[in-house]
């Protein structure tokens, strides 16, 4: 009997599976951070947290090969955790939120995104992507949220128009400095630097 037993809590011990231990099931749920009484326009709360070990998010979005634009994420000390993931905020995990023009258009959780040229319309516009725990609330560093913004410039391509590989190369290269936050502007869909 005391052999069972043995095996018992040895095998328990095991138990639970990789998947499972990925969508925080194997995760300390402790509180992290400190909430703060500031919140985002949707209205989540800011979870604050030290600059050591703080998450980072790097944007960049170019003209893709059709109608839309490809955003990529550069994170730091940050991974995006899997849809159904429990709610909880967990130190360095969670999603990212893509807003254009201050309005939420995707939930994130992974790094490349296609954004659909409807949601940029002729003319300047601001991509954001904003990492969020688990639980819903803002990553914050600093009384800042951890977010990047790159300003892109949509405009209607004329026949036969597109951006070269090159063009792309040269804008990429004298995109404005990053913004403190890590954000890159892009070329418009002439190959024009914004």
């Amino acid at each position: 009997m005391l052999a069972v037993c043995v095996l018992l809590v040895a095998g328990s011990a095991g138990c639970g599976s990789s998947a499972e231990r990925e969508r925080g099931g194997g995760a300390s749920l402790a509180p992290v951070g400190r909430l703060l009484e500031d919140r985002d326009d949707e209205g989540r709360p800011y979870r604050e947290v030290g600059q050591e070990g703080a998450p980072g998010v790097g944007i960049e979005v170019q003209p893709g090969a059709a109608d839309g634009w490809d955003v990529r994420l550069t994170l730091r000390n940050f991974r995006f955790s899997p849809a159904g993931t429990a709610a909880g905020a967990v130190a360095g995990r969670g999603l990212a939120h893509l807003y254009v023009d201050g309005r939420l258009v995707a939930r994130l959780r992974a790094p490349g995104y296609r954004l659909s040229g409807r949601l940029v319309p002729r003319g300047t516009h601001q991509v954001t992507a904003r990492l969020y725990a688990d639980d819903g609330t803002v990553w914050v560093v600093d009384g800042a949220p951890v977010e990047s913004t790159a300003d892109i410039t949509a405009s209607e391509p004329g026949p036969g128009t597109a951006p070269s590989a090159s063009a792309r190369r040269k804008a990429r290269a004298r995109a404005a400095t990053p913004s403190p936050a890590g954000g890159r502007g892009s070329p418009d869909r002439a190959g024009k630097a914004s």
